[in-house]
């Protein structure tokens, strides 16, 4: 089963250049770990050997599922978006009704979240609770720390 991811074109090269030093750098590494752990002798008590083989298991996995994640990966024409309704790579100026502040966020997909930059994931709870709500809406949040009203005060493409 495929699950779709949407990317920016910066968002999937990113993803694709992470991959490219996985394969072309990490796994090489890997592979000389494995070599020089072997060379050290009985394998049967060697724990290196065994510590070099796991962590290439770990590194083949993180590759595949990158790979997956790469084959699913499509690319977002923010040009086409409709700007009345947040969705997927909207820029979204809130107020949060609770304490009256003002916030702005970039709703982007998983991989290119970074709250310090203000991109949430859509897939966040704040991310689920602003998709499909218009200027003026005003979106009910439940986060860890209870439930937030968030007043929609404008919707950009950036």
């Amino acid at each position: 089963m495929s699950n779709i991811s949407y990317y920016t074109v910066e968002g999937l090269q990113k993803l694709k250049a992470e991959l490219d030093h996985l394969r072309d750098v990490e796994r090489p590494k890997a592979s000389q770990a494995i070599a020089e752990a072997r060379d050290k002798g009985d394998l049967s008590e060697n724990a290196e050997y065994d510590a070099a083989k796991e962590a290439q298991g770990l590194l083949e996995m993180k590759i595949s599922k990158m790979e997956n994640t790469v084959a699913n990966a499509r690319i977002i024409d923010e040009s086409q978006l409709d700007t009345s309704k947040v969705l997927v790579l909207s820029t979204v100026k809130l107020k949060n009704q609770n304490n009256g502040m003002e916030m702005t966020y970039k709703l982007v997909a998983e991989s290119e979240a970074d709250l310090k930059t203000g991109k949430i994931s859509v897939s966040s709870p704040i991310g689920k609770g602003l998709l499909g709500k218009k200027v003026g809406d005003t979106a009910e949040i439940t986060v860890p720390s209870g439930a937030i009203k968030f007043e929609i005060l404008e919707i950009t493409r950036a």
